[in-house]
């Protein structure tokens, strides 16, 4: 058995974005369809990118949506971290990381349904998105994300 213990966390952001009517974007992970989770924006941050410039990069490449089209609105006050599952352990992201440490933004979409353009980045991330009542959102996200998303949730309620 392999000690996962010394691994680092891979650095990360992810976006919470909300429309005008208070609802969030989730998408369902196109390698992922065996269960029924969905998920925010998120991803990896290069080696010396910014942290807003991740944020926007990645939520182009996940869902289409150009920067003219959001405002970021807030950032979580510290990183949040979680631990891969161990069946996921030293297979995702070619075994180098543990989990993820995140820093997440809260962005409201200024566009329309039409500019989320789920193919503009190849290959997807998402098969599918809607919108939700940010409430429900850990109950939608796969079991080992649930803290994170409640504490994103927690922080940036009062802003969506």
């Amino acid at each position: 058995m392999n000690d996962f213990s010394a691994l680092p966390y891979r650095p990360c952001v992810g976006v919470m974005l909300v429309n005008a009517q208070g609802q969030a974007f989730v998408g369902q992970r196109i390698d992922n369809r065996e269960g029924d989770f969905w998920q925010m924006p998120q991803g990896g941050i290069d080696a010396g990118e910014e942290l807003h410039a991740a944020a926007v990069r990645e939520l182009w490449e996940e869902t289409g949506i150009e920067q003219e089209h959001v405002t970021l609105l807030a950032q979580t006050r510290e990183e949040l971290f979680y631990d891969l599952p161990d069946e996921l352990l030293g297979t995702l992201w070619k075994g180098k990381y543990r989990g993820q440490r995140q820093f997440w933004l809260l962005a409201r979409f200024l566009g329309d349904d039409s500019d989320i353009v789920l193919d503009a980045h190849d290959p997807p991330e998402f098969c599918e998105w809607k919108w939700v009542e940010p409430d429900t959102l850990p109950d939608l996200i796969v079991p080992f994300k649930k803290r994170v998303y409640r504490t994103v949730l927690e922080e940036f309620r009062e802003l969506i």
